[in-house]
This record gives structure tokens, sequence and C-alpha cells, in this order.
């Protein structure tokens, strides 16, 4: 079986995301796309090799030719066009953020888990062999009990007028940036299902000119079990670029350079109860890893790592976050 997969919208993300991987993936294919304008359909169609082009994003998730959708689409609007694709009988691999906010995440969940389809929250870091190795380690007992987890995502975007920087479309450095240390300390803190955080204290600075747009934004979490995180995250920031992650234990620390995309650039120190030494991770894109896990999930029913109910508890800390810093939760684009 070849899962035939569609896509709304001509997003920059998509090529590395989901048109590269396919190629790549034995079963999965990209056979149509649409866009707001259908010129520019064409054009990124004929670039990429996609085979069909259709008007709106509607056709594309009611044509019986697509089996999924990969969502890519603004963060405002992805709550709204998942529903549409679930309730079209398509399977959704929907880019992070997974909705505007955790109420719009439990409209969305609520309506996957009354489906039969595969619903998964694009985070490629944690389909990566890399995300499954730091849990060994934790697990073995090698650094004793967890006690801390930070991450940092801190990298510079500076393109005027980008949709990241637009209230309207529920953007800003959290939601296109800080989902990934937060669910990169949830996930190592081992907080789902049943020990997630409480945001205790945030700050956020905003975009100059641009009123409850968040250009960078600092959180202290604690867990239940004791464990306590920090999350660190901006697209303009005082920091040019810092992307990590430490896991400390009572017995030594796990620190990754570059745990979203270690693929391009990693290494891991560990210290421990077995010494000190240094791992390297599998160079295979962690896009790869994730369209080979949603196309697992599909035909075999393999686990979903990042299930919708995963996706609220995410989405979530990101509010908490920023009502601690003073701002509201971002909106659905309407």
């Amino acid at each position: 079986m070849t899962l035939r997969i569609g896509v709304l919208g001509a997003a920059r993300i998509a090529p590395p995301a989901i048109i590269g991987p396919a190629r790549a993936v034995d079963g999965a294919e990209v056979v149509a796309i649409a866009a707001r304008d259908r010129g520019k359909a064409e054009q990124f169609a004929a670039k990429h090799g996609i085979p069909t082009v259709h008007d709106t994003y509607e056709n594309v998730i009611a044509s019986d030719a697509v089996d999924a959708i990969y969502n890519p689409l603004p963060n405002g609007l992805h709550g709204a066009w998942t529903i549409k694709a679930i309730e079209a009988g398509k399977h959704v691999l929907c880019e992070k953020p997974f909705t505007a906010n955790a109420d719009e995440a439990r409209d969305v969940a609520a309506v996957a888990n009354a489906s039969d389809v595969v619903v998964m929250e694009a985070f490629h870091w944690r389909f990566h062999p890399l995300a499954t190795r730091i849990l060994e380690i934790i697990e073995t007992g090698e650094i004793g009990e967890v006690r801390h987890v930070s991450a940092a995502l801190v990298a510079p975007y500076l393109k005027p007028g980008d949709i990241r920087w637009n209230l309207a479309l529920a953007g800003g450095s959290l939601m296109d940036m800080g989902c990934y240390p937060i669910s990169m300390v949830r996930t190592f803190a081992a907080a789902w299902p049943d020990n997630e955080p409480t945001v205790v204290s945030a700050t956020a600075r905003q975009l100059p000119g641009s009123p409850g747009v968040d250009r960078d934004v600092r959180a202290e979490l604690a867990f239940p079990n004791g464990i306590t995180g920090k999350i660190v995250t901006g697209m303009l920031s005082r920091r040019f670029l810092d992307i990590h992650l430490t896991v400390r234990g009572t017995d030594g620390s796990v620190r990754v350079f570059n745990p979203v995309m270690p693929h391009m650039a990693n290494g891991m120190l560990v210290t421990g109860r077995d010494g000190r030494r240094v791992e390297r991770a599998d160079r295979t894109p962690t896009y790869v890893h994730q369209l080979r896990a949603f196309v697992a999930a599909v035909t075999d029913g393999s686990e979903v790592l990042t299930t919708p109910d995963w996706s609220v508890a995410n989405m979530q800390v990101v509010d908490g976050c920023y009502r601690a810093a003073g701002m509201e939760p971002r909106q659905p684009t309407r």
C-alpha cells in the first residue's frame, strides 16, 4: 500500500518535511497540492514533482486519490483544517503547534478520537533515534533520578511581515519555536500522561510595534513528581543562537547540542555512573524518521507518539507560559 499524501499550501517547510522524505520512505507519495494562489501551487508542484494541483484546500481533502493530509498552514489555521480533513476520513500529519491554543486542541482531539484515522503532530525531533537514546540513558539509571530538564531553541528570524510575527495567524516565538523545548522538557521529565507541569513563572518581550507578539520567552516549570523544568526560546533575542537540551539527574547529566535537528549537527555529552563520554546521533533526517512513523501508524497500527491528547497537554503549557508572562494565548484565525 502507498500512502497518498495531499499538501495544504505551498509552505517553505513542505520540501524538507514531507516532499523530500516521501522520496526516501517506502509506502509514501506526495500526490496533490493546493494553495491560495493556484499559480503559486502550479509553480511549486512543477518544481517538486507533485502531479496534481487543486483549486482549493477543500478539493485536496475531498479527493479520492488522497489518503492523508499534510497540514503546514499558518498556526491559526491548523485546527480548522485538521478537523475538515478528519471529517473527510483523511489521516493527518499536522505541523506544530497543533492548534492556536489548548481549547482548540481539545476540539480537534475530540473529533480525532471519535474517528478511525491517524492524527499526528509533526514534532519531528521526537521520532529520531536520538530521542529514544536519551530516554534509554534515563531509564537505565545511569544519571540517577532526573531532577531538572532544560531546553532552548533560540534562532534569529528577522524577515519583516512573515506569518511567524502575525498575531492574527497565531504567531509569536513561543508558538513557532517555543513549543519545541516545551515538548522536550515534557518528554524527558516523563510528563505524559499523568505528570504534566504547571508554569511557575514566565517572562516575555514583545516585538516592537506588534503588541501581543512575543519575540522571546523564558519560563520555569514544575512537575508533580518534583522535577523542575526551564524553557528558553526566541526569534529576536539577545542570544543569537542557542539550541540545547540538558537533563540533570542525581548522579549525572545528559547534555545535547541541537536536539531539534540532530542530523545536521549534534553532540551528546553523558556524565554519569559509567563515566563521561560523547555520543553522536544518526544522520538520517528527523523528517524521514517522522514520515516512517506516520506511515507505520496508518498501515500497521504502530504507536503514535504525538497523539492529539498529547498535543492538548503541550498546548496547555504554551497557554500557561503566555498567561504567566502577562499575555493572552493565541486565537484561531477566523
